[in-house]
């Protein structure tokens, strides 16, 4: 073959590459919305047309003989059909997992969670492409994580609407109170005026408990306020929190016991962690038995801070320990308050609650366990500083110690 003709050839073949190729791009562009088994023959179809317009070029430049050009003919006609079959399954196959994950998707839209692995981890479903796979990996995961964040959505709700409908039913109950006594002020029918107004007084000092108990929790669930750190004698926090505490505890006939280490410093937020101490102190003298010991102790714990409360409670259900800092939890159907301190505390469900989110706020973390007789609340705190703010919930604004506190705790409330 000459150099002439070998150019002739490469020529018409060049030619009929452009122009196929000119014209299958466009069809893909007008065809851009259909299946992709359409697409994948369309461009099978076009190489093939390609291989052929360019071995007919050639033969009609060769001269070769009509039964060579037969021949070639059915070589051609067997490989464009071996190509378009194998188009076909290949887009045949793409197109049916694609068809799965569009369901997948849907599944997902109805709220489903998905599940393509068989037992022993193994996928149950057919082999895909490694794009198509880790697609397939990412919607099974969202799902999951959608199905947990439905359950955790699902979970707040509830806690939600059980605290709305205690709360409510607390707040009723001062309130009805109140009206009673001041239509029997207001009628003349008091025969103790002044002990009503006493009454009245600790009434409002109840709803104002709550009001400002659901307020702090709001702002520890917000998420947007910050901790300010400063270096605190944990030592001197606990025995504030004792000496104020001290007449109600004589009140009650409960002996307070502090003790640990003499000099405890942490780096902390003071009142958000003395309105912990507070509450954790508060549920112990309330729900310990009569005649008995509380006893609040400082030290270190692997280089953690820790606060230690321990009671004479009797000791908490087994059952009843995961729900201690749940919102609103209250064993007590009734969530009756004891008429003696009225005013001390809220009852609304709370008080724990609260002491989660700022430990947790601080970094740290809070536990309880059943021990001889009680029960035993620690919170430990990291040393070093206050932990970066984050959008997280339980970050409370650091504020004045407030002397009402709630009455969750051992006794049956959280």
């Amino acid at each position: 073959m000459e150099g002439s003709e070998l150019w002739t050839i490469l020529a018409w073949v060049l030619f009929w590459a452009v122009l196929i190729g000119a014209a299958t791009l466009l069809l893909l562009r007008l065809l851009r919305r259909a299946s992709v088994l359409v697409r994948i023959c369309l461009v099978v179809v076009a190489t093939v047309a390609v291989l052929v317009a360019g071995m007919v070029s050639a033969f009609n430049a060769m001269f070769i003989s009509a039964r060579d050009l037969e021949v070639m003919w059915y070589i051609l006609a067997m490989a464009s059909a071996v190509a378009i079959a194998l188009s076909l399954v290949l887009g045949a196959g793409v197109s049916r997992n694609a068809a799965r994950l569009v369901e997948a998707a849907r599944r997902i839209g109805r709220g489903e969670t998905l599940e393509t692995s068989g037992p022993g981890g193994r996928r149950a479903a057919p082999a895909m492409t490694s794009e198509l796979a880790a697609l397939e990996q990412e919607l099974e995961a969202s799902s999951r994580s959608l199905a947990e964040s439905r359950e955790r959505e699902a979970a707040i709700e509830t806690a939600r609407r059980e605290l709305v409908s205690w709360i409510s039913h607390d707040l009723r109950t001062p309130l009805a109170s109140m009206r009673a006594m001041t239509e029997a002020l207001e009628d003349g029918m008091a025969s103790d005026v002044q002990g009503y107004y006493r009454k009245i007084i600790g009434q409002t000092e109840q709803m104002t408990a709550m009001v400002n108990d659901l307020l702090e929790l709001s702002k520890i669930q917000a998420g947007t306020l910050h901790l300010r750190a400063e270096a605190l004698d944990l030592y001197d926090l606990v025995s504030d929190a004792l000496s104020d505490l001290a007449p109600l505890a004589a009140k009650r006939g409960i002996r307070l016991d502090g003790g640990g280490d003499r000099e405890c410093m942490a780096v902390a937020d003071g009142p958000s962690l003395a309105r912990a101490v507070r509450n954790i102190l508060l549920n112990a003298i309330i729900y310990s038995r009569p005649e008995t010991d509380v006893h609040v102790s400082v030290g270190r714990d692997n280089g953690n801070a820790v606060i230690a409360v321990q009671d004479h409670c009797g000791g908490i259900p087994e059952e009843d320990l995961p729900h201690l800092f749940e919102t609103g939890w209250q064993k007590d159907p009734a969530r009756g308050t004891q008429g003696s301190l009225q005013g001390s505390y809220s009852g609304a469900g709370i008080g724990l609650s609260m002491v989660a989110g700022i430990v947790k706020a601080h970094g740290g973390s809070v536990t309880v366990r059943n021990v001889d007789g009680g029960c035993r609340f620690a919170l430990k705190l990291p040393a070093g500083s206050l932990p970066e703010p984050s959008p997280a919930p339980a970050s409370p604004k650091p504020g004045p110690l407030e002397t009402t506190e709630t009455n969750e705790g051992p006794g049956g409330t959280s």
